[in-house]
């Protein structure tokens, strides 16, 4: 029996166990996120389970319609719950105060697929050749000898989706095409789930596009290409965070580049720094040199000083570790 395997069965029993779970995910939660978390929420519900889900921030508009997406809350309930799941956060405090600091809480299961996620729970199944959060709630479910349903379905094949990049990166493997196509035999629409994540973006999403691949960075090589997205920008026009989703695959998809950037503003002389490679680099070595994390292919951190400062020292960085 592998590691995973046994980690799975005590995950399975704890289920079987407990009456009230609370699930939960990463701040500016992307669809792998919401994805896992309303998988495993639709499926303990239909065991009759006591479930709510918390994000410390808002469900991304191109998730909205996954079934309970509009039963997730935003401030945490005031009660007890037996068990917390806390799924794809790589870093514990990613899922918030809220939960890390909730004395409410009888036991945290973690459930991830970022290489050297924290050990923060009393079952930790992590698996980091998983291609998304939701394979690894589709494993929970089978081991608990279980069909998954189409509300579940449809939530594990959308994560699924997006974290492959639609079967593009090179996270596709064979266990992602066989529960999608499971998931399809479950009655999901592909168009349809395709449609919704990418082809019904709000208008300020394309105008903050056009902002940002207006700073359009390529390196001297032309390994690496970057854009960004400010402050100033949200306030031009009227769009948040949420609506950065997928911006880095812009300079990613250059002829040539390595590597892609994404420098994204949080406040004043702060900045969170996405990096995406094509697997030449590893930067998640390139990402914990700044203090941050990730997978060898997909990695971030977040790093101080002027827009300038910062495109430097990374640029920088990325030159020396080549």
């Amino acid at each position: 029996m592998t590691a995973t395997t046994a980690e799975i069965k005590r995950i399975v029993a704890e289920i079987d166990q407990a009456r009230s779970f609370l699930i939960t995910s990463h701040e500016s939660p992307d669809p792998d996120a919401v994805g896992s978390s309303l998988a495993l929420a639709n499926y303990l519900t239909a065991r009759g389970k006591d479930v709510t889900v918390y994000l410390c921030d808002p469900v991304p508009d191109n998730c909205s319609f996954l079934p309970m997406a509009d039963q997730v809350y935003g401030e945490m309930p005031e009660r007890d719950f037996d068990v917390c799941f806390v799924l794809d956060v790589g870093e514990f405090r990613r899922a918030g105060k809220a939960v890390t600091e909730n004395k409410r809480v009888g036991r945290f299961i973690n459930v991830d697929h970022h290489l050297g996620c924290e050990n923060f729970g009393v079952c930790n199944l992590i698996d980091p050749k998983a291609s998304a959060t939701a394979a690894l709630i589709y494993r929970i479910i089978r081991a608990a000898g279980d069909e998954v349903d189409y509300p579940t379905a449809l939530c594990i094949y959308t994560a699924i989706l997006s974290d492959t990049g639609s079967f593009h990166y090179s996270n596709s493997d064979p266990e992602s095409f066989a529960i999608a196509g499971e998931m399809i035999g479950k009655g999901v629409n592909a168009w349809s789930v395709n449609e919704n994540l990418y082809e019904s973006e709000p208008l300020q999403r394309i105008a903050l596009l056009a902002l940002a691949l207006s700073d359009l960075t390529v390196s001297p090589s032309g390994e690496y290409a970057s854009v960004t997205v400010t402050l100033d920008m949200y306030g031009k026009t009227g769009a948040t965070a949420q609506d950065t989703d997928r911006f880095i695959n812009y300079p990613r998809s250059i002829k040539g580049v390595q590597v892609a950037l994404f420098f994204r503003q949080v406040e004043e002389g702060l900045f969170k720094v996405g990096f995406r490679s094509k697997g030449k680099v590893d930067v998640s070595a390139v990402s914990a040199s700044f203090g941050g994390g990730g997978h060898h292919n997909a990695a971030g951190c977040m790093v101080r000083g002027t827009l300038a400062e910062v495109k430097a020292q990374v640029f920088d960085r990325l030159e020396q570790m080549r």
